[in-house]
Order: structure tokens, then sequence, then C-alpha cells
């Protein structure tokens, strides 16, 4: 376990349930003691006396172990920081979030073409991978869909399909109150497994 993971326990442990409840928009089980918050679609269940992140869902291997690096801290930094205030409405790429040059460049580039190239000749694939993750289908592009891999955190992948002319391409937009959500550390991990759950 990493320090911020035992940070955030320590810290999740201490809140009101209540409070965390109402700027997360997650559920609370007073006997079991613990959190459920929806991820993707599947419900994810956040255990502070325990400290364990676990799920019964189908599918949930893949969040919760292939994924783990990503998904553990930034579900556990949403819980303990998330403010309650609604989406701005206004989508935004990385790259252009306050900080964002450091985390979307070099070492920390996203692979959106990798998952371009997956689906440039599969508009019906990206959907329906889309829609079995819990997503809304969007129309921007030729393909879009919005997912949740945080409740207030949505992520919005927008694919273009491949020509004669050009590569297929995809872009992946934050709704920007993101910024107030999470630090940019975790937007990065949360933009990461957004696009590896796709592959």
């Amino acid at each position: 376990m990493s320090s911020g993971e035992k940070q955030c326990w320590e810290l999740l442990a201490k809140l009101n349930p209540d409070d965390v409840c109402k700027k997360a928009q997650a559920l609370y089980d007073k006997a079991a003691s613990f959190y459920t918050l929806e991820s993707f679609g599947i419900d994810i269940h956040i255990s502070p006396k325990e400290e364990t992140i676990f799920s019964h869902a189908a599918g949930n291997q893949v969040l919760l172990q292939r994924l783990a690096y990503f998904s553990r801290l930034s579900i556990l930094r949403y819980l303990t920081g998330a403010k309650d205030i609604p989406l701005s409405g206004e989508l935004i790429k990385p790259v252009n979030l306050k900080g964002g040059q450091l985390f979307f460049r070099g070492t920390h580039v996203l692979p959106c073409d990798a998952l371009a190239e997956k689906y440039g000749n599969n508009i019906e694939g990206f959907l329906a991978k889309g829609s079995e993750l819990g997503g809304e289908q969007l129309k921007y592009g030729d393909a879009s869909v919005r997912l949740f891999p945080l409740p207030k955190v949505p992520v919005v992948l927008i694919l273009w399909r491949v020509d004669e002319e050009f590569p297929a391409r995809l872009d992946l937009l934050f709704d920007s109150a993101c910024e107030i959500q999470l630090p940019i550390d975790i937007i990065w991990s949360v933009a990461m497994m957004s696009l590896l759950i796709m592959m």
C-alpha cells in the first residue's frame, strides 16, 4: 500500500459518512461499515474499517485488479476530497487543465492512439464497449461516449474513423469541474483507466 493510500484510508475513517455520500454521490451501509460508489457502471465497495476495495459485480477484476494502480488511489482520493458542486457542462482537453502539460506529454502521454487504432474500423464495437461500461452515447465525431469512472468526474471519448486521407483519431475530454474535484495526478490516473478499460 502506498503512503498516499494509507493517508486516504486514515482520513476516510475520520470523515462523516453523510458528508462523504453527499459530496461524492456515494452510499453508506452502516451495518457493514462500507461505502458504495459506482464506477464504469459497476458498484464498488470501500471499507475504511478493513481498508479494502472490492466488488461482487461482473467485470470488477479489470478495474480492481488489472487497473488497480490507477483505480485504487483515484477512488480513495475522490471519496475523501469530492466537492458538492455540479458539473460545469464545459468540456476540456486534459492538456489544457492547470498543470496538464506535465501529465499529458512525454512518459505520461495518454494511449489515445492505441484505442483509435483498435476501434478505427469498428464504430459499433466502440459504442458497444462504452455501453457495457455504463456509458452514454453522444453525438460528437463519428462516435462518442460519456463514461463515469467516478460519479462527478465524467470522461468523454470521441472517435473519428479511419479513412483514405487520415488515420483514426480519438480524443479524451473532461468536464472542466474535474479540476475542483481532483488533483492533476489523479485526473491523469482517471484518464488512463478510462482508456485502458476500453481496450
